[in-house]
């Protein structure tokens, strides 16, 4: 029971609030890292006492002086949006005076068929399987790894 006179603390509330939302343990140490920065960025003043302007300062100077990637600062501000929508209730306004980030102007690399062909063909057992499964089903590298080997088993197949 949590006690009226001893609030738990805030980043105890939002670890909480992200456990209840299923949030993946990776994201819930990303957040909570995010806005600890950004606590700390305005020498350890409480969110619930700023708001957009600091949001927006604290962003910015990821971009500007932080020169971090696009995607960096896009889950800094997830992680601020999440604590304010979330965890304090409060609604802050469009972020429209952040600096943004540049997104780097890449083109992906894809592979042939004959060349994903002589990768597989090079891997064999639970490496063949896996690489086959991350390129056929398009699974991700940690989907593929938590994989339970339940069908294997039942099925007689060598892993």
């Amino acid at each position: 029971m949590p006690n009226p006179a001893n609030p738990p603390k805030l980043l105890d509330q939002v670890q909480s609030i992200l456990r209840v939302k299923h949030y993946s343990i990776r994201t819930e140490r990303v957040y909570l890292d995010w806005i600890k920065r950004y606590i700390l960025f305005h020498d350890k003043t409480h969110p619930a006492r700023m708001g957009a302007p600091e949001v927006e300062a604290f962003l910015s100077h990821l971009a500007v002086a932080g020169k971090v990637a696009a995607s960096t600062q896009n889950q800094a501000k997830s992680a601020l949006l999440f604590l304010y929508r979330e965890v304090l209730a409060i609604e802050l306004p469009w972020l429209d005076n952040v600096t943004q980030a540049k997104t780097p102007q890449r083109l992906p690399v894809v592979l042939t068929v004959s060349e994903v062909k002589s990768v597989l063909n090079r891997l064999d057992g639970s490496l063949w399987l896996m690489a086959s499964l991350l390129y056929g089903g398009g699974l991700r590298l940690m989907e593929c790894v938590r994989l339970r080997a339940n069908y294997c088993v039942r099925s007689g197949l060598a892993l």
